[in-house]
């Protein structure tokens, strides 16, 4: 079979308008806290409809240089965007009597508890390729700015069978899941793998998105600090334009070490 020749997509009439406008914005023309002119003028400016206006304006947004306030129109947010107003804690604390302590989120519905088949990035970083898991769903919801976020959580099967009362109530807190495990004999430890993605149709709608802007995707896996054993996996999903997440990073021992072995230096 011949190999087919290269093709090349030229941008859509929308993408263009929006990157002069930003190349605007970065070369000064619109200065922050400015007005954009409006989409009569836009439609005037660039000869081009009033959808395509739109669509490019979107654009602008997804790329962090403005934003629509109602009765005042587009207002450019400067070069360097802005820092999305919803700060998602995804701390993890233990306090000193063992305890688990995480950060509150407020619940937009009840939990929906479901058996499910482990597949893509929860089955890669559990090791559980088509295996079955019990899986927790909630819409979360920031009380100040109505953002919704998707929170899931997925317990193996195989990790139920060795700690039972997870699968009697899997809808119960983080925290006191973390608590069953640890009572169970593991030693604990965590790691975050973020990730982005534009949302799928469901998605969008079901965390009332207004466009197909990019979707912050985190995945946290708790495992057994001992065997290294995967035991379950939380996936958080959060618009990308209103939401940021936010870690804790303490210095580790390695690096501590370094910082003592350079003071003893120094002194010497």
């Amino acid at each position: 079979m011949a190999a087919r020749d290269h093709i090349e997509r030229r941008p859509t009439m929308a993408m263009q308008v929006a990157q002069r406008v930003a190349d605007d914005i970065r070369e000064g023309h619109y200065p922050t806290g400015s007005k954009l002119p409006s989409e009569a003028q836009m439609e005037r400016m660039f000869q081009i409809g009033k959808a395509t206006v739109r669509a490019a304006m979107a654009e602008l947004q997804r790329m962090g240089l403005t934003q629509t306030q109602q009765g005042k129109g587009t207002i450019v947010l400067g070069p360097g965007g802005r820092v999305p107003p919803v700060g998602v804690d995804r701390s993890i604390q233990r306090t000193t009597k063992g305890t688990w302590e995480l950060p509150e989120a407020t619940e937009a519905e009840p939990p929906a508890v479901c058996r499910t088949t482990l597949d893509g990035p929860p089955a890669s970083f559990l090791d559980q390729q088509d295996q079955d898991a019990i899986s927790v769903d909630r819409m979360l919801r920031d009380a100040e700015t109505g953002t919704r976020m998707a929170h899931r959580i997925f317990i193996p099967l195989a990790t139920a069978a060795d700690v039972p009362s997870l699968a009697e109530k899997p809808e119960s807190p983080l925290a006191d899941l973390y608590q069953q495990l640890v009572d169970a004999g593991h030693t604990l430890e965590a790691a975050e793998h973020v990730t982005a993605r534009i949302p799928f149709p469901d998605e969008q709608t079901a965390l009332g998105m207004r466009d197909a802007g990019p979707l912050l995707v985190s995945y946290r896996v708790i495992s057994d600090a001992k065997s290294g054993r995967p035991l379950l996996c939380e996936e958080l999903r959060a618009p990308a334009a209103t939401c940021r997440l936010t870690f804790p990073l303490p210095p580790t021992k390695a690096l501590a070490r370094r910082a003592a072995t350079r003071r003893r230096t120094a002194s010497e």
